[in-house]
This record gives C-alpha cells, sequence and structure tokens, in this order.
C-alpha cells in the first residue's frame, strides 16, 4: 500500500515546552496535477485583457474646422483647405491624417473588442496547473522568491499560530520567526519609479511580487494585518485567481497556506477520483502518463524483454534516368531507338571499313618507299632494331628485304608484262603524239605493274619527245 504525502503544519514554539512540536496533514491532490505552462499563459493572456478599460479619441477630434476643398483649377492639392484670409491658419489643409492638426488614422473607438471569453475547463486546469507550481521549490526559487531559509514547500502555517494576529508589528515578527522576511526585504529594494508616461497615470512606483497568503476565515483579521506589508497580496481560498498564482504567466509564486485553507482544497478542487464540492462536474486534470521519463520507460528490462527482434526493411526506392544519357530509359520511352542505334552502328561500322580501305590504297607501295628513301630502307636487320622508332612510321605496311637493286628492277619487269605492258605502250604512243600526260594516268589504270612501266616509260620519253615511249617499246 502506497503512502500518501504529507506537509508538516508550521507553528512557533510554547511557553512551557522543551522543544517544538510539529503535526502533518495529508497534501492535496491538486498538487499532483500536471503543469502546462502553455495553457497558463495562454489563460493569462486573455483574462489580463479583462481588466482593460475602453479608450478611445473624441468623436470631432481633428474634424472641428469648416474646411472644404478648392477644386481643380488653382493648382493646388484638392485637399479640404481652412477658409478665411488674414492668417496663417486660413488656406492650410485640415481633416486628413497627413496634414497638421487633423484626425488621426482610424481613430480609435470603444467599442473595440476589449475582452476575451475563456472557457471555464481551460481557467479551472490553469488554476490547478498553478497551484501544483507552488510546491515545486526549484519553480519558486526560479521565479526570484528567497525561500532559503523556508522550512518546508508548500509552506503551511498552524490556524492557531496566525488567527491571533491583529497588528502589523506582530505579522512582521511572525514573518522573522519562519524567515519569510527575505522575500519582503527583495520586494521594498525593488521599489523604483516607474519608466515612461505611466508615471503621470496614477502608477508612478513599480515593485516585485512577494509572498501570497491564503486564508479561509471570512471574519479573520489576518487580512488587515498583512496587507499593509509590501509585496505581500491576499486571498480566499475559494477565490484563487490565476493572475495572483501566477503573475504575467510565470509559474511559482510562493504561497504561505494557512492550514484550514490548505485543507479545504480537496473539497474545492475534487481529487482524481471525487468530484467538486463548490465545482459541479469537476474533476482534476491527470497527465495520460503517470512517468513522463519516456526514454527510462522504453529501456527498460521490462519492456527490452517483451519486445521482438528489430527488423531490417530493404526499402527500394526507383531512381529516375535520365533517357538522354541512359540508353536503357530511352528505349524503354521509344523502342524504336534501338533499332536507330543498330542502323547507327553498322553504317559507323561500313564507313569505317570505307576509309580503311580508301587510306590503304592511298598510302605508298613498297616500291615507290624504297625508291624514294634511297639507302635508307634497306638496311641490316640488326641497325632495323636500334631504329625502331624509325621504322615504326616508315615500314609500317610494308616489308623491306635486304635485296640488291638491280633484283628488284628485274621481278618489276617480269610483272609488268601481259596487260599491264599494253596499257603501257597505249601510254607511250600517246605520249609520243603529245595528246597525253604521260604514262602515269593511262598506265596507272593497268594497276600496280602499269604504274612502274608508266614511270620506265616517262624516262624513255624524255629522248622521243613524249613520257613513256620506251616504256611503250618495250611493252
Amino acid at each position: 500500500m502506497t503512502s500518501i504525502p504529507v506537509v508538516t503544519v508550521q507553528a512557533l514554539k510554547k511557553d512551557g515546552e522543551e522543544k517544538r512540536v510539529y503535526k502533518t496533514t495529508p497534501l492535496p491532490e491538486v498538487f499532483s496535477s500536471p503543469i502546462r505552462l502553455d495553457i497558463v499563459q495562454f489563460v493569462f493572456m486573455n483574462m489580463n485583457k479583462n481588466r482593460r478599460q475602453a479608450y478611445a479619441v473624441h468623436e470631432w477630434a481633428g474634424h472641428q474646422v469648416a474646411a472644404e476643398s478648392w477644386g481643380t483649377g488653382r493648382a493646388v492639392a484638392r485637399i479640404p483647405r481652412v477658409p478665411g484670409s488674414g492668417t496663417s491658419r486660413s488656406g492650410q489643409g485640415a481633416f486628413a491624417n497627413s496634414c497638421r492638426k487633423g484626425r488621426m488614422f482610424a481613430p480609435t473607438k470603444t467599442w473595440r473588442r476589449w475582452h476575451r471569453r475563456i472557457s471555464k475547463g481551460q481557467r479551472r486546469f490553469a488554476v490547478c496547473s498553478a497551484l501544483a507550481a507552488t510546491s515545486v521549490p526549484s519553480l519558486v526559487l526560479a521565479r526570484g522568491h528567497r525561500i532559503e531559509q523556508v522550512p518546508e514547500i508548500p509552506f503551511v502555517v498552524s490556524k492557531d499560530e496566525i488567527n491571533g494576529i491583529t497588528k502589523t508589528k506582530e505579522a512582521l515578527k511572525f514573518l522573522n520567526s519562519f524567515q519569510l522576511y527575505d522575500d519582503i526585504l527583495r520586494v521594498k529594494e525593488s521599489r523604483k519609479v516607474r519608466k515612461g508616461s505611466g508615471k503621470t497615470r496614477n502608477r508612478r512606483h513599480v515593485e516585485r511580487k512577494g509572498p501570497l497568503l491564503v486564508y479561509l476565515d471570512e471574519k479573520s483579521k489576518v487580512p488587515f494585518a498583512f496587507r499593509n506589508i509590501p509585496g505581500i497580496e491576499l486571498c480566499h481560498v475559494s477565490r484563487l485567481n490565476l493572475l495572483q498564482l501566477a503573475p504575467g504567466g510565470h509559474l511559482g509564486r510562493f504561497v504561505i497556506w494557512i492550514e484550514d485553507a490548505f485543507n479545504a482544497l480537496d473539497s474545492i478542487f475534487g481529487t482524481f477520483t471525487k468530484e467538486s464540492l463548490q465545482k459541479k462536474g469537476f474533476t482534476l486534470p491527470h497527465s495520460m502518463m503517470t512517468n513522463t521519463d519516456l526514454a527510462r520507460i522504453i529501456n527498460s528490462d521490462e519492456i527490452q524483454s517483451q519486445l521482438r527482434p528489430k527488423q531490417t526493411q530493404f526499402k527500394f526506392t526507383i531512381r529516375k534516368k535520365n533517357p538522354l544519357k541512359n540508353f536503357g530509359a530511352l528505349v524503354k520511352l521509344n523502342p524504336y531507338a534501338l533499332s536507330q542505334r543498330r542502323r547507327q552502328i553498322l553504317q559507323s561500322q561500313k564507313s569505317s571499313e570505307k576509309r580503311r580501305a580508301k587510306v590503304q590504297k592511298t598510302r605508298a607501295g613498297k616500291f615507290f618507299s624504297e625508291h624514294l628513301l634511297g639507302p635508307m630502307a634497306i638496311l641490316p636487320v640488326e641497325e632495323k632494331k636500334k631504329e625502331e622508332d624509325f621504322e615504326s612510321f616508315i615500314y609500317q605496311d610494308t616489308t623491306v628485304y635486304e635485296e640488291s637493286e638491280e633484283e628488284v628492277v628485274e621481278e618489276v619487269k617480269k610483272e609488268g608484262e601481259g596487260e599491264e605492258g599494253k596499257e603501257g605502250e597505249e601510254g607511250g604512243e600517246k605520249g609520243k603524239d603529245g595528246e597525253g600526260k604521260g604514262g602515269k594516268e593511262e598506265g596507272g589504270k593497268g594497276g600496280k605493274g602499269g604504274k612502274e612501266e608508266g614511270g620506265k616509260g616517262g624516262k624513255g620519253g624524255k629522248e622521243e619527245g613524249g613520257k613513256g615511249g620506251k616504256g611503250g617499246k618495250k611493252g
């Protein structure tokens, strides 16, 4: 069975007693309400607006002159102007907010929406949260109250101890006996002149808030004894107000409870199981979680032992591919692109073969390269190895044999016989008549042998007056 939290009722040592006697009282359940700062601030803001007094400028302000516009044609603005002459005021603009002595823009009206409606449930929730915050020493300290020497928070004093106080002098003695006067000194030291024009509007000084004394007995003279002490406010327990429990919307007001008022909280606000006796149909708000340390709950051994192993999910995400760069994506969009690509590849292969054949055809033959380079073309095998770079350029498509010049000429003569020789002869005859350019072109049609014969014929054509003559006779 769980124990009920209790609070010590403070009392002074009486005459004849060896030591101070303490008694305890159960802690009302309203102090276990959830502390909701957002609700407290919202309700405080709207409640604070309900104390405002309506204000507005005079209805006739800026319009107490018979001004009219001069109209058009006088090269001046069509603003209403003050009539008359002989003074500086005549002819001046009037009425508009841009004019001197004109009305203000959007003159304020007394029928502005000054007040705000607040739901009863929110107001009660905010009061419960503010009461719960008064029992947290850290929140009370954070608000600025001096409670370092206070015996206990919440501070409850015996009704027999305080109900007999009727004078302010006795009230100060009571505060000093329980180390409560430090908070009163804080209020007195903070008193200063207000900034701004409020100092001329019957609110010249400002000071901090001190303790709040809560009582129950209406006929008690306690309020009269404490009301003149700076910083102390008094409130009846059945009229607890959020503006006093959380001034400025800040939680943690230091409250001095009288014992009978403290015990009456359960009947006023009810409990988590019983409804309030004064507030019809109201039960205390409770948290959705009794322990708000969620991380500690989840990581506890009791919870972790009941969990299944973590499942890893492999999430497949479709990656958008660019069809201009990815051929597979292009084929999905345009299936005909595959046949187009095949046709392009075949066309490129054909063009490359044609180009290779053309380059091979136009490249110099073995005989031409040997005779053009002379002795450099016929090199020993050992010297060829030394000059590998030169061979890679010169002998890339030809094979050089170590033969004499006479043997090469005889082989060429044998190859030039037959049809190639006939074409060389015709070239020689054309060379004699002067109609052709020589045996080169005509001999070139006859093939490789014809070219060589045409070249030989060109040499003989010099003696007979035409190119290719000698070559034609031999043919």
